[in-house]
């Protein structure tokens, strides 16, 4: 019985661990050289906006979805077409959720270290490919 204890006790911090972890992150939103932002829209048309990693693979543009945090995905799905601020310059986008051999080369070029694992709670992970508009 004490060996329960202990993991339930161990599992309830890794649990807080998280929920700060991501809390901060959610509302710091800490930038980096590749970082862009990208506003998403809800289905009234409000604007969300969301600073994410840029991941440049074989010529083209992604974003990771890596935390739990994810109505900025989840506003995605509903309507693709995105805005990206990246080097002072914006631009509209398509966004398209890849998977097979491309999301697994995405992965293989940028992955995901155990610490951070850790950190954000194993959340799944998906890739997001942006293609220009316009263009």
């Amino acid at each position: 019985m004490k060996a329960v204890k202990i993991i339930a006790i161990l599992l309830g911090i890794w649990v807080a661990i998280v929920v700060i972890f991501e809390t901060l992150i959610g509302t710091m939103q800490p930038t980096s050289a590749d970082s862009v932002t990208i506003t998403t829209y809800d289905a009234d048309g409000n604007s969300f906006d969301r600073v994410l990693s840029a991941l440049d693979s074989d010529g083209r543009f992604y974003v990771a979805v890596n935390h739990w945090p994810r109505a900025w995905y989840r506003r995605l799905l509903e309507n693709p077409e995105v805005r990206i601020t990246r080097n002072d310059e914006t631009r509209d986008y398509l966004a398209v959720r890849v998977s097979g051999e491309e999301a697994e080369r995405v992965e293989r070029q940028y992955p995901r270290g155990p610490v951070i694992g850790f950190l954000m709670g194993y959340a799944p992970r998906y890739f997001i490919r942006l293609d220009p508009i316009g263009a």
